[in-house]
Parts: structure tokens; C-alpha cells; sequence
């Protein structure tokens, strides 16, 4: 492959990041503060160099944070997306250190189609409440044999403050603030991001599948359970500890160390 077309293809995957980053910061206003959290916690147990699954990576945003900050580690991103992968490998095109696996995580068979590990750490963000609850606890219980033992799994997402309601609906009224500012630059919301990658005549056919495997639903219900469901399910799994490792407002990261 020539170096020409490596860039071409490098700019234009870059280009897509950048809209998806600023699409996804519309909702999240402390996004980049969440993905931090993630990075600081597979830096704290992997190391200088570690292995890491970046799990429902979509655009491999962790992926990216994880290799920026910590240029020895090796990723594994694992999406079932193919317009959301296609970005992601396009911009970390010629990156030996990041190896793309197209699963789903719905599928109990999918660990199947991971390279060996055992992992350091397994991070995943803004994802996971695409999953039902029960398929949310069998995923949790998956991920307790890819790691290592003392490694670590961290979900960051929306996560309500579950021992305090009534201050968590109030810091849920102040996000939502924060968020009407942000969208009121004109950046697209979630649906015309969707109708802007279809347009591309580089991503129209994966958009295309990616509608297909969906059913036509952009998307899906979610499940989005306080924080301490997931402490309860990860320790159910059968994590020696696990609890809120970071939290903004109503997003949180939950983490649990095998």
C-alpha cells in the first residue's frame, strides 16, 4: 500500500473522528474527563505496556487515548459496527499496535473471536446500555475469564447515583444544561450524524449493513441501571473488588479487579 494513499485514508478516518468526538461531547460534556479516568486506570494496573481490550470500541476512541498516552501498550477493539470500524481503522491505519475483531457482544460465543490474551484490562465507554440486563450480567461474567488475575475491567457510562436520587436527578438537570449549550453550536446530534455517514460514498454500504444488523432501529432501548447494580453484577461475576472508580455528575466508571 503506498504512502499516498495510507495518508488519504488516514485524513479521512481522522476528519470522521473528529466529528464523532464532537457529536458524542454534545451528549457528554465531560467526555474527555471520562476517557482520562479509563486511560488512568489501564495505566495504575497494566503498566507501561499493557494488553488491553477496548470493548464495543466504536471509532476505537479509548484505543487511540490508551496508545497517545501510553506508546507500548497493545489494544484488541472489538466492535460489531462496520461503518463505526471502518473509521477506527482507517484513522490507526499502518498502527501495528491495534488489531480490529468484528464481534457481538450479544452473542455469548463472542469471545471466541478474540486473538489470546489473557488482558491486562478491558475498558469499554458509552456502550454496554445498548445490552439487556441479563445479557449485561452474562457479558460481566465473559469478561471474567479474558483477564488476568489483579487485572482490571472499567465501564464507563451513564449511570444514575444510585444511594442518592434526588441529588442525581438534580445533577441529571444540570447536564442537560450543559448539553443545550454545547448543541446549540450546530453540531449534528446523534440522528444526523447518522445521515451525514451515509452520505459518504466511502461509508454509504457499511451504514447500509450497520442498518441491517440493527433492524432499521438507529438506536436501541437502553438499560442504564444505577452504579450499584454494576458493583453488585461484577461482584456476582465473581470480581474480588470492584466499585465507583470516577464519576462527573450522572456519569460514572465502574471498575472491578479480577
Amino acid at each position: 500500500m503506498s504512502t499516498t494513499h495510507t495518508l488519504q485514508t488516514t485524513t479521512w478516518g481522522e476528519r470522521w473522528q473528529r466529528s464523532w468526538d464532537r457529536q458524542q461531547e454534545g451528549y457528554i460534556p465531560d467526555r474527555e474527563a471520562r476517557l482520562d479516568a479509563l486511560v488512568d486506570i489501564v495505566e495504575a494496573v497494566g503498566g507501561p505496556a499493557p494488553l488491553v481490550l477496548d470493548l464495543a470500541c466504536g471509532t476505537a476512541s479509548i484505543s487511540r487515548r490508551i496508545l497517545a498516552r501510553l506508546p507500548g501498550a497493545r489494544t484488541v477493539a472489538v466492535d460489531v459496527d462496520p461503518a463505526l470500524l471502518a473509521i477506527a481503522a482507517a484513522s490507526l491505519e499502518g498502527d501495528a499496535r491495534v488489531r480490529f475483531v468484528r464481534a457481538d457482544l450479544a452473542d455469548p460465543a463472542w469471545t471466541s473471536a478474540l486473538p489470546d490474551g489473557p488482558f491486562d484490562a478491558v475498558v469499554t465507554a458509552t456502550a454496554l446500555h445498548w445490552l439487556p440486563e441479563a445479557g449485561l450480567r452474562r457479558l460481566y461474567a465473559d469478561l471474567l475469564r479474558v483477564v488476568r488475575p489483579g487485572g482490571v475491567v472499567a465501564n464507563a457510562d451513564g449511570m444514575p447515583v444510585g444511594d442518592l436520587p434526588a441529588l442525581g436527578a438534580a445533577l441529571d438537570e444540570v447536564e442537560h444544561r450543559r448539553r443545550d449549550v454545547l448543541m446549540a453550536d450546530g453540531r449534528p446530534d446523534w440522528e444526523a450524524w447518522w445521515d451525514e455517514a451515509a452520505a459518504d460514498p466511502a461509508l454509504a454500504a457499511a451504514v447500509a449493513e450497520r442498518q441491517a444488523i440493527f433492524q432499521g432501529v438507529s438506536h436501541p432501548d437502553t438499560f442504564a441501571p444505577p452504579d450499584s447494580w454494576h458493583v453488585e453484577a461484577l461482584t456476582a461475576a465473581g470480581f474480588g473488588e470492584a466499585g465507583v472508580a470516577w464519576r462527573a455528575g450522572p456519569g460514572a466508571v465502574v471498575a472491578a479487579v479480577r
